[in-house]
């Protein structure tokens, strides 16, 4: 239960009933042959003076990582903790981490960005006033900073500026109004438009969009005014947001560091585009080997985690300097990174799992360049950019730029403006495994050249995938939503030899080199899906929008094997080549007019239902879905990508299967499995608990 900031200084915040930690013995040392290994207590009854063992614990975390080494645990206790964590020793390799979690027993404690305020004082009506000293923020204020930086974008019918700043009551957080006079009557929202697709949005939480702040910062001090709709501030838990991170180094280099089960939230983090520094809520900052794990991270202005990019290679210099695109700065920064030594001897290779991200304003897991070779696994990802109070094109649950060999497995992720969003390099790329929902969008891969997989996913929103590249691979999902692909002629993309940063060369985005094996399509939605899409956007319910790619790499090479034109000449208006084979089509879905053995299922059903933290599928398919049926698919059935002529492999260089279930289930090499996610999808009328 959540109380009152009228509490002493040492008692506990009121996310958790807290209490002092028994004493205990003094932990033994253990002796390794590389180490001596010690735990480290944390509790808000401690001093900072103390050894830091369980009988006299300390009072700061930052006390306990810095008298942590690699190989140590700091064990923090229930509580909450209002402070920003900054790491400075790192771990040195995955068996000598540096840890620091939740002591075991205990509520998980709270580490946040926040502080409270009590000093609030009744205006008229259920509007009140606080004003706070700017000493509070130290050198961020962020009600002072605007939430800013490239591909951000304002003008029209998109919202008015607003800033990092946030007001939570009980935890909710506020919205942020434009005028001293729209913080007495605020409008309550029930739709909002989404900028990307064009369609009115319900907005998630209607009710909440009356509670609103206003502030104004002078030299010595910020008031802010807000309306608690009937709520007394004087006695409930009011904060405001003050720190820009919550769980973040300021260095590079600070490798093999394990957070878990901790709640991490509160944070004032900047706009994160790929490029610019993108701190996050929580992170490694340029570094390798982090484990974030059984955590709840919420509330970040911008980003929860970030395995983002560090600042020398580029921050914000398309929107500062206005002399070149941001595509360019981006081009300029993949090799700029490379050249500080972005390989995989000491970035990336991170792991974030088993964690619930919630209701930040841009992105629950966002990254550029510092995602390589890492895993994202096993989250549940919701409420992310659904406020609507700012816009820009970097937006989505996992937004990653450069995810070479990054396995993104087993997430759900519902109520999002986007869920996936991999842009640029998706290369030995996997996506699997995971249940989208209700989000504006599901997955959309933009500018890469592959080799992606994404197999075995449930894609349920309305538009549920966006392929705006090549080179990808897409099998046994269920796609419920419209199905978008165009090429990008206008911005070419690099990519990389195998398993590595070195980057190889650059191409254009022609569309085509796709391969669809073994989907069900069962959208209704049709081109309705978006309003005003680019006119050389194909959009569908299923694959006939690569009609006219030839099919197969013989056909293609007929078609470009002209001895009549020039080396260049002869490629010009020849699509790549696709392979599409034993995919399922319902409610009238059109196939590509040259797939192998489509097979056109009639009426069918399929939609995810929740009841209470479980979610179900419940399908109505007919007989002729038996007719789509398949061995796993493995690497050497998806040839190779083209331009950066890779084959399929896993992120160690052997043979990629697509043979576990959505479910987790293994499907034996040589029998046929039905289409679709699952290793027993049945005819007729099933109800199917996935998550």
């Amino acid at each position: 239960m959540r109380g009152s900031c009228r509490t002493p200084p040492a008692a506990p915040r009121t996310h958790h009933a807290a209490r002092a930690p028994a004493a205990r013995p003094r932990p033994a040392r253990t002796s390794t042959k590389a180490t001596t290994m010690s735990v480290f207590h944390v509790s808000l009854f401690g001093s900072d003076a103390a050894p830091g063992t369980a009988a006299e614990p300390f009072r700061t975390i930052n006390r306990a990582v810095q008298a942590a080494h690699p190989g140590d645990t700091v064990q923090i206790h229930e509580g909450t903790y209002r402070e920003w964590v900054k790491p400075v020793r790192t771990g040195r390799s995955e068996d000598r981490r540096i840890v620091v979690e939740g002591a075991p027993g205990e509520a998980r404690p709270v580490i946040t960005g926040a502080e409270c305020v009590t000093d609030w004082e009744n205006v008229g009506g259920t509007t009140w006033r606080a004003v706070v000293p700017n000493s509070l923020f130290g050198a961020w204020n962020p009600f002072a900073i605007e939430v800013e930086g490239d591909w951000t974008v304002y003008g029209e019918r998109t919202a008015p500026r607003k800033h990092l700043g946030e007001v939570y009551l009980n935890g909710m957080s506020f919205y942020e109004v434009t005028s001293r006079d729209a913080v007495d009557a605020p409008e309550r929202r029930t739709e909002d438009y989404d900028r990307w697709t064009g369609v009115a949005e319900k907005v998630r939480r209607p009710d909440q969009t009356v509670y609103v702040w206003y502030a104004e910062v002078g030299d010595v001090e910020t008031t802010i005014w807000a309306n608690f709709q009937g709520a007394d501030p004087r006695t409930e838990l009011v904060e405001i947001n003050v720190r820009r991170s919550v769980f973040y180094p300021e260095v590079h280099h600070i490798n093999y560091i394990t957070v878990r089960g901790l709640e991490l939230c509160q944070a004032a983090t900047p706009w994160a585009p790929p490029t610019a520094d993108q701190p996050g809520l929580v992170g490694p900052n340029w570094a390798k080997g982090w484990v974030i794990e059984d955590c709840d991270i919420h509330d970040a202005t911008c980003s929860a985690v970030s395995l983002g990019k560090e600042n020398s290679s580029g921050h914000n210099w398309a929107a500062e300097r206005l002399d070149k695109p941001g595509y360019q700065y981006q081009l300029e920064a993949v090799y700029s990174a490379f050249h500080i030594g972005w390989d995989k001897e000491l970035i990336g290779s991170h792991v974030v799992r088993r964690n619930h991200i919630h209701d930040c304003g841009q992105n629950a897991v966002v990254g550029h360049l510092g995602c390589v070779f890492s895993r994202i696994e096993d989250n549940h990802i919701h409420h992310i950019a659904t406020k609507h109070e700012f816009y820009g094109y970097e937006i989505a649950g996992i937004k990653l730029h450069a995810p070479i060999d990054t396995v993104i497995e087993h997430n759900l992720i519902e109520d999002c403006t986007l869920g996936i969003w991999l842009d640029w390099e998706a290369q030995g790329t996997r996506v699997t495994r995971n249940v989208m929902h209700a989000n504006a969008r599901d997955l959309f891969i933009e500018v890469s050249h592959g080799p992606y997989l994404v197999d075995h996913n449930i894609l349920a929103s309305d538009v549920a995938l966006e392929g705006h590249s090549q080179g990808g691979a897409y099998v046994s999902n269920l796609v419920l939503g419209v199905v978008a692909n165009q090429p990008i002629i206008e911005r070419p993309t690099p990519y990389h030899l195998p398993h590595s940063t070195r980057p190889a060369g650059y191409a254009a985005i022609r569309g085509g080199d796709d391969r669809y094996i073994g989907n069900i399509f069962l959208s209704t939605v049709g081109e309705d899906a978006f309003v005003n899409p680019p006119a050389h956007r194909r959009i569908s319910n299923g694959t006939d929008l690569f009609d006219g790619h030839p099919h197969g790499v013989e056909a293609y090479l007929a078609q470009v094997n002209d001895p009549s034109k020039g080396d260049h000449e002869r490629f010009e208006g020849v699509a790549l080549p696709v392979d599409i084979r034993l995919n399922a089509y319902g409610n009238g879905a059109p196939a590509y007019a040259a797939e192998t053995s489509p097979v056109h299922l009639g009426e069918a059903r399929a939609s995810l239902e929740s009841d209470g933290d479980a979610l179900y599928l419940v399908t109505r398919l007919p007989q002729a879905l038996t007719e789509a049926a398949l061995r796993p698919v493995a690497g050497r059935d998806l040839g190779r990508a083209w331009y950066p002529d890779q084959a399929f492999e896993n992120p160690d260089g052997t043979e990629v299967y697509a043979d576990t279930d959505l479910l987790g289930r293994a499907k034996d090499h040589a029998t046929p499995y039905p289409a679709g996610p699952l290793a027993d999808l049945a005819v007729g009328e099933s109800r199917t608990r996935v998550w």
